[in-house]
């Protein structure tokens, strides 16, 4: 009991000692409370800024306003010292812009960044030792330092707003959007990069980066490791450094030029929004990269980078000497001038340089030598100009009298925004650029002028004799092999031919020779001619230039003696002798329809009525060739000029060449060798040789199109919106406006149902699949309006986008086209 009494006693104690405690310390709390509540707004309002009365220690850390920047203290990778720095607070790759400590790194996490009494930025280390200062010198009273969200830290007094110190003006290696790199003249102050050491080591490394001025006024940048030039921009014309390749004003360069008249020049990073996230970085190597950040990758992506190459280290190729990258080796000698050593040259050493083969007028004059004639300039096109140039104030046209006035000028150039430099001593830093680049002078001694065009008209009159020698060796050796192959081709072709002739009946097929055909066209006279086919030239003529031969020709006469159709043009017979090989047709007053159809003079005399009674005419050829001979046969190659018409205007299907017969269990064939009209031929028969009686589908509903619209297929090839007459007209169809398709010659509003039918019907035709496309006899059912609901076509095949993709079987000289712009001829009668 006493113990338990006892235990009871310690727990009412305990308990009353602390709500002792809780009172005392709310009392405490209530009398804090306002100064703790103070400071914590303070830093809420203003978490971007840093204040007299304020400092951050190793853990702590300010924001710029819009989230962009951080600054506090931080390791480098494979390093445990530490630094205070801003680096980008919201991407996932630790990225430090600027680093405050630089030369002397915190060996712990004691470091401090707080304002000192004369108002100055300092970090301290746990000893209180100043590690870093921002150094004014005039004392600010009540400053503070604040983020932006720029990247650059301004340290302002409070009472005049006045900016006393800013990071921007003391950079480290990276050169951000709204960053100056300038130069003072009056305080003779820089503003340059330094690079790290090492990824690790953010103390100053070997390589900076700034600018000169030309004569205090033509800025130019460089990049100097330990103090001598490593890389060098070429001289600023007002948008650009003309030492860049490929580098383009405003945007595109990043780069702008600001001079604000009291001897200060700037070199200012301007990109867009897009590329708001951006800088440019000099690495520990003396790499100066233009880079962004890339959303998607979520990396850093790298716009331009110098030294890209070799060529682009500062003198590569030493006094006169010009680097080209493509070239091997990549050091040249400068025109009229020579290795100074050659043994080093030649074995890759080019730090001798080059020298001058012959002396200049002044030169020669100076050594008591015969004045000789005056110097000259050669032309140097697409070069980086050489360093150490001197500006003029003179006009274009003056600038290569002053260089030849001066003995000691050794080149010239005058460049728009920049004005007359010339070049004086040694030529260094030359490259030759692909593209880009300026045009410089080298002055050289006249007699190398004279060298070099007698060399030239040596080299020519070799060139042009060895040329005509071999020319005509190969002329009389082609000849004489041409004239024996044609010899034993002719015995065998006549062979050939009059043995499958034998298998046509030659009584039905009257054979004419060579005279009677020269006669009744007099002498295949250019009046008579109707027009230029795939076999050749005039009346069917096949002629040796010809891309058809032998094959096509059998397999014309053994086809169309086959052939009895009204829409089919009629064979009256052919002519073979020696190495003619002709084919006979009936008379067509009317030529083809091409002629008539695509004329804007004759086109008025093809109404809608003739024009429907021509469509419905092909049709039935058509039909007869797929469904209703002994044969089925695909044309390959229907199209207007293959059209001819007769007296009436009969349609009549020609040029059956290029045909192909396949049994009739068969839908469709494959074949290696694909032949027809661009523009006109299939999908899957252009890229993957497939044909079937739908190939023939698709060029008559590009030829129903050709026929309502009055225009070529390939008149719409070059309109960038439009890939063919089936592309326009599917335009026109989605937009319901079909009737701006049809030619204003026929437009009738009595018809307007005819003619949209048939547009509709051509739709259907050259649908993307070949499934999707009716047969020749639902077409006509169609057009007769048997068949009253159209379905609704899908999008056309638009072949030139297909056929451009195809550029495997193109290489391999698979695909043969015929002429697409040509008529079918015939031999006119006597």
């Amino acid at each position: 009991m006493n113990s338990r009494s006892s235990d009871q006693e310690s727990h009412c104690s305990l308990a009353n000692n602390f709500l002792l405690m809780n009172t005392v310390l709310s009392k405490i709390n209530l009398l804090l409370l306002p100064v703790l509540c103070c400071f914590c707004l303070n830093l809420t309002a203003a978490i971007d800024t840093i204040r007299s009365s304020q400092s951050i220690n190793d853990s702590g850390y300010i924001i710029s306003k819009g989230s962009v920047f951080k600054l506090g203290f931080f390791s480098p990778e494979n390093s445990t010292n530490r630094y205070l720095g801003i680096w980008y607070n919201n991407i996932s790759v630790f990225t430090v812009i600027w680093v405050a400590n630089r030369e002397k790194p915190l060996k712990d996490s004691s470091g401090v960044l707080t304002i000192s009494e004369d108002g100055n930025l300092v970090v301290l280390n746990g000893q209180a030792e100043i590690l870093w200062t921002s150094n004014v010198s005039n004392s600010i009273t009540n400053s503070s330092a604040t983020l932006l969200d720029s990247g650059n830290l301004m340290l302002k007094a409070d009472t005049t707003g006045l900016v006393a110190w800013e990071s921007f003006q003391h950079p480290s290696d990276s050169f951000l959007p709204g960053m100056k790199l300038g130069t003072n003249l009056r305080k003779d102050q820089r503003v340059h990069l330094t690079s790290w050491k090492s990824p690790s080591d953010p103390s100053i490394g070997s390589f900076s980066l700034g600018n000169n001025l030309l004569n205090n006024k033509i800025p130019e940048g460089y990049v100097r490791n330990k103090g001598r030039p490593y890389w060098r921009s070429g001289p600023w014309n007002g948008q650009i450094f003309i030492g860049i390749p490929n580098l383009y004003p405003g945007y595109h360069s990043g780069f702008t030029l600001v001079d604000d008249k009291q001897e200060i020049v700037f070199e200012t990073l301007t990109y867009l929004d897009v590329l708001r996230m951006s800088k440019t970085v000099l690495d520990s190597q003396g790499n100066l990269a233009q880079t962004y950040w890339n959303e998607e990758k979520e990396d850093w992506e790298v716009l331009w980078l110098a030294p890209k190459d070799k060529c682009d280290v500062y003198g590569t190729c030493d006094a006169f000497g010009s680097c080209d990258s493509l070239s091997s080796p990549i050091c040249s000698c400068l025109g009229g001038f020579e290795p100074k050593i050659i043994k080093e040259w030649n074995r890759g050493n080019w730090t001798s340089g080059c020298v001058r083969r012959t002396p200049l007028q002044c030169e020669r004059m100076n050594n008591s030598i015969e004045e000789g004639k005056p110097d000259g300039f050669l032309k140097l096109e697409m070069i980086k100009v050489p360093d150490f140039a001197e500006w003029s104030d003179v006009k274009k046209e003056d600038c290569q009298n002053k260089c030849l006035k001066n003995c000691s000028c050794v080149a010239y150039g005058y460049y728009t925004g920049i004005g007359c430099l010339s070049w004086s001593g040694k030529l260094i830093d030359l490259q030759q650029f692909s593209v880009g680049g300026s045009d410089i002078y080298i002055r050289l001694a006249n007699l190398e002028f004279e060298e070099e065009r007698n060399l030239r008209v040596i080299i020519t009159i070799t060139v042009t004799i060895g040329a005509i020698a071999i020319a005509s060796t190969a002329f009389f050796f082609w000849r004489w092999m041409a004239k024996k192959k044609r010899a034993m081709e002719s015995k065998s072709n006549e062979s050939l031919l009059f043995d499958y002739l034998n298998d046509v009946k030659l009584q039905d097929l009257p054979i004419f020779n060579l005279e009677e055909l020269a006669t009744a066209t007099n002498n295949f006279d250019m009046a008579n001619k109707l027009g230029q086919g795939g076999f050749g030239p005039v009346y069917r003529r096949l002629c040796r230039a010809s891309g058809q031969g032998l094959e096509e020709f059998m397999n014309e006469v053994t086809l169309i003696t086959k052939l009895q159709h009204r829409n089919l043009v009629r064979l009256l017979g052919c002519c073979i002798e020696g190495e003619e090989k002709m084919l006979i047709y009936e008379y067509m007053p009317n030529k083809s329809l091409d002629a008539i159809l695509f004329d804007p003079v004759h086109q008025k005399l093809l109404n809608w009525r003739k024009r429907f009674y021509i469509i419905e005419g092909i049709c039935r050829g058509l039909l007869y060739l797929h469904r209703d001979s002994r044969l089925k046969i695909i044309h390959r190659d229907l199209k207007a000029s293959n059209i001819l018409l007769d007296q009436e205007l009969n349609p009549k299907i020609s040029d059956f060449g290029m045909v192909r017969i396949y049994g009739g269990n068969e839908d469709q064939v494959k074949t290696k060798r694909v032949v027809g009209t661009y523009g006109y031929m299939s999908p899957e028969y252009a890229i993957r040789g497939l044909f079937s009686e739908k190939s023939d589908i698709f060029s008559f509903g590009v030829l129903l199109l050709e026929i309502v619209s009055g225009r070529r297929n390939t008149s719409i090839c070059d309109e960038e919106q439009y890939s063919g007459l089936a592309g326009l007209a599917w335009k026109l169809w989605k937009d319901d406006n079909i009737m701006a398709l049809v030619d204003p010659t026929i437009w009738d509003p009595c018809f307007q149902i005819d003619i949209s039918k048939c547009i509709h019907v051509g739709l259907l035709c050259v649908q993307e699949l070949a499934r999707d496309r009716p047969n020749v006899s639902t077409v006509i059912s169609m057009l007769k309006s048997e068949i009253l609901d159209l379905p609704t076509p899908k999008q056309p095949a638009f072949m030139e986008r297909q056929i451009a993709s195809n550029i495997e079987l193109t290489q391999q000289g698979q695909i043969r086209f015929s002429i697409c712009n040509v008529t079918t001829s015939t031999v006119s009668g006597r």
